[in-house]
């Protein structure tokens, strides 16, 4: 997972399964290290702590993650889908990793870092589209 696309994408869609077996997607943001994706819960304000998306990895860990890019100029399109099973990180020396790698990623996070569950993606399949 060395593509530079990838590594230098800024943002990407995660999709879970929900309990009722429909698609849950959301806007992440993530680090990458080696066959790993990471994402965390951080401190903007949400509806509840307890957040579908990791609810909904911690039961059906299989989760499909599409990185992409669009421009008026079609050439440029291209898309990396991403497949691989999830694991939730509520402490531990990988959670204090990704948070590093994340704080790394995006300035955002120094001042004020992500404090939540990880979530972890082992990935296992990617597959890349380009114009």
């Amino acid at each position: 997972m060395q593509s530079p696309r990838l590594k230098a994408a800024r943002v990407a869609r995660l999709a879970t399964t929900d309990p009722d077996d429909r698609p849950h997607l959301v806007p992440i943001v993530f680090a990458l290290e080696g066959d790993t994706l990471y994402s965390a819960v951080d401190q903007k304000p949400k509806r509840s702590q307890k957040l579908r998306r990791i609810e909904n990895a911690r039961a059906r860990p299989e989760v499909t993650i599409l990185v992409d890019h669009y421009e008026e100029d079609w050439d440029r399109l291209w898309w990396i889908r991403l497949r691989g099973r999830a694991r939730v990180l509520d402490h531990g020396d990988e959670r204090e990793r990704a948070f590093a790698l994340l704080q790394e990623k995006y300035p955002q996070y120094r001042p004020e870092p992500p404090d939540g569950a990880v979530l972890a993606v082992d990935v296992t399949e990617v597959l890349e589209w380009t114009a």
